[in-house]
C-alpha cells in the first residue's frame, strides 16, 4: 500500500527542522538560491553534507554549472529571508536584500545567517522528484544567534528553559 502525497506531507510536518538557504553562483546562471529544510551532515572525515533539492528548482542548474554551493542556516530573525528565497521574489532581489560574500568556491555566503558552509559538489543522486546533493565542506563560518525552526507548516523558535 502506498500513501498519497497529501498524507506524506502531513506526516512530514511532524518533523521539526532548521531552515537553510542553499546558494550558488555561476557565470551561466548568475546568483541563485532557495530555501531548503532537508539538510544533514554526512561525514566528519572528510567533511560532507547533503541537501535535497526539488528537480524543478533553477538552483540545481546553477549548482551543476558551478560545481559548488553554500548552505546557510538561518537565525530566528530571518523569516523574511526564508520567505524571499522560497519564491517571494526574484534571485536579484533576494541577493540585493540579504548581505553576502564569497569564501573558497565562489558560492554566496549569507553574512547574517547563523552558519554558512562553502561546499564543492561531490555527487548528485536522483531520488523521486528531488536531487540529493552531496558537498564537501571547503570553508565554514559560524556566527552567534539562535536557529530558525520549521514545524507543522510554521516558523518556530527555541524556548528559553529556566532550571
Amino acid at each position: 500500500m502506498t500513501i498519497n502525497t497529501t498524507e506524506f506531507k502531513q506526516a512530514m510536518q511532524s518533523w521539526a527542522s532548521g531552515v537553510t538557504v542553499i546558494t550558488t553562483q555561476s557565470e551561466q546562471h548568475g546568483l541563485q538560491g532557495m530555501t531548503v529544510s532537508a539538510f544533514s551532515s554526512v561525514s566528519a572525515e572528510p567533511a560532507l553534507i547533503l541537501c535535497c533539492l526539488n528537480e524543478a528548482a533553477d538552483t540545481v542548474t546553477g549548482i551543476d554549472a558551478s560545481q559548488s554551493f553554500a548552505v546557510n542556516i538561518l537565525t530566528r530573525v530571518q523569516e523574511k529571508t526564508s520567505n524571499q528565497f522560497s519564491g517571494g521574489c526574484s534571485n536579484e532581489e533576494r541577493f540585493a536584500n540579504n548581505p553576502w560574500h564569497t569564501a573558497v568556491t565562489g558560492a554566496p555566503l549569507l553574512t547574517e545567517s547563523l552558519m554558512s558552509l562553502d561546499c564543492k559538489l561531490v555527487e548528485k543522486v536522483r531520488a523521486g522528484s528531488h536531487w540529493i546533493v552531496i558537498g564537501e565542506v571547503k570553508a565554514c563560518e559560524v556566527r552567534n544567534g539562535e536557529p530558525l525552526l520549521y514545524y507543522c507548516a510554521d516558523y518556530r523558535q527555541l524556548a528559553d528553559v529556566q532550571e
